[in-house]
Formats: structure tokens, C-alpha cells, sequence
């Protein structure tokens, strides 16, 4: 007896299904974690951050790769997207993005990334951008210069967005030394000042904007890791925390 051919296979259903699962439960899990942690944010420019209320968005925050896990935690309905890769590993990363409150758009500049554009252009246009410039395989910390075009075709700033732990738990064998906070331990982010960039560019203008944004990404990390490791204080500092935009003060 022949049965009729499925359209799908079921180890693929089952692998996303599990992906689903592994996305939320991975999610739970990160936000539980990062309670723990003494989280504290300071600003170049206040009205940068989506959390406040005087807000003057939408922009495209670049962080690198190896602190992906802190941003989305901590600004929960904020209206903001990520851009993440189109590899299958990605999969569960989508799911726990999900879990809070963030949308996301697969696509990188290595794979899929015209399809991305069109999506964010179409979608996408009047929220916030997440952007990890040397993801999704690196080189580790070398800004890739989609986020430029990105910001010129949809007319938004970029916004270097630096994070830093006290003495994190790394992992040698990835490419970006995946940064893992310890439990109570510090953690800070520095939101860099904002980067305009013209909508029409030549190439040159673009490698020297590309130049100029990974420079102040790397000031304003080293900046937010040298904070987290000697816990000074600082002037308009204040707690990294999700909350509704009426109830974070300026």
C-alpha cells in the first residue's frame, strides 16, 4: 500500500517545534538571569533611547555580536526590530527575540539581505532597527557596512550601543567570545551619540562613515566595560530596567 507523500518532513516539524520551545524556555531562562544583574544605562543623547518618553526615533542601534542577549531583555515593547541571520541556527534566536516583544527580519549581507531591506523598507519603516555589524560570522568586531546603506535608504540615524559586563564567563571557541554575565554581577551600556547619514552616498563616503561608526561602537563598549568592571558612578546614569515610556524618568 503506497501512502500519499507528505509536503513536509516530520523531523522538520518536529525540529521546529523544538526550536519553538527551545526559543521560549531560553528566553524565561535569559530573563530570569539578567534580573539578577545590577543593569545601568547612560546616554550621549537621552531622546536616543526608545524607553523615554521624548523619544526622537526611529533609529538603527548597532551593538556587536557577543552582547546580543542584553538589549532585547531590557526594552520590552519599544517598538523595535532586530535583524538576524538567515542560517538555521537562527531559528531559536527568532523565537527568543519573540518572547520579548521584539519583531525580527532574517537577512544579513551575506544572505538574504535585499529580501531583509524590502521587508524593513515595506513593514518596517517607523520602528527602531537592532543590528549586530559584525554578525553573522564575523570577523569579530570589524563593522560590515550594511547597517550604513540601511540607514541611508530608510533615512534614520545609527546609534552605537555599547555593552559591557564585570568579569564575564566568555566562550574561546566561538567567533565573537559570546559574553555570559555572571549572576549579580554588573552590567552597564553606554548609548552612543547618534550618526546621520546622507541618503545618497558614494562609495568613499560610505567607507569613511563605516570607519567612523565602528570607531565610536568600540569607544562606547570599552567605555561600558571599563564601567562595568570599576562600577564608578555617572552623571545622568540610571537604572536598565522594562518599563512602560510614561514611567521612565528624563
Amino acid at each position: 500500500m503506497r501512502f500519499p507523500k507528505l509536503p513536509f518532513r516530520p523531523n522538520m516539524v518536529l525540529g521546529r517545534a523544538s526550536m519553538s520551545w527551545g526559543g521560549t524556555l531560553l528566553a524565561f531562562g535569559i530573563r530570569a538571569w539578567m534580573r539578577t544583574l545590577d543593569a545601568r544605562i547612560a546616554c550621549y543623547q537621552t531622546n536616543m533611547d526608545p524607553a523615554v518618553a521624548s523619544f526622537q526615533g526611529p533609529a538603527i542601534y548597532i551593538v556587536w555580536h557577543e552582547y546580543l542577549a542584553l538589549p532585547p531583555c531590557n526594552r520590552r515593547g519599544c517598538d523595535v526590530t532586530m535583524l538576524l541571520s538567515q542560517h538555521r541556527d537562527a531559528h531559536w534566536l527568532t523565537e527568543m527575540i519573540s518572547q520579548f516583544g521584539f519583531k525580527t527580519v532574517r537577512g544579513s549581507t551575506s544572505k538574504g539581505g535585499v529580501k531583509a531591506i524590502l521587508q524593513i523598507t515595506r513593514e518596517f519603516r517607523n520602528t527602531s532597527l537592532v543590528i549586530t555589524p559584525d554578525g553573522p560570522r564575523g570577523p569579530r568586531r570589524e563593522l560590515t557596512s550594511g547597517c550604513i546603506y540601511i540607514a541611508g535608504l530608510l533615512g534614520i540615524p545609527i546609534v552605537p550601543l555599547g555593552c559591557g559586563f564585570d568579569r564575564p564567563w566568555r566562550n574561546p571557541k566561538s567567533w565573537d567570545q559570546f559574553a555570559i554575565p555572571r549572576p549579580s554581577s554588573r552590567a552597564r551600556i553606554v548609548l552612543g551619540p547618534a550618526i546621520h547619514v546622507p541618503r545618497k552616498q558614494t562609495k568613499e563616503q560610505i567607507e569613511e562613515i563605516r570607519q567612523y561608526a565602528e570607531t565610536l561602537l568600540h569607544a562606547v563598549t570599552l567605555e561600558s566595560e571599563t564601567w562595568a568592571a570599576d562600577g564608578s558612578l555617572r552623571i545622568g546614569e540610571r537604572a536598565f530596567y522594562p518599563v512602560p515610556q510614561e514611567s521612565i524618568p528624563l
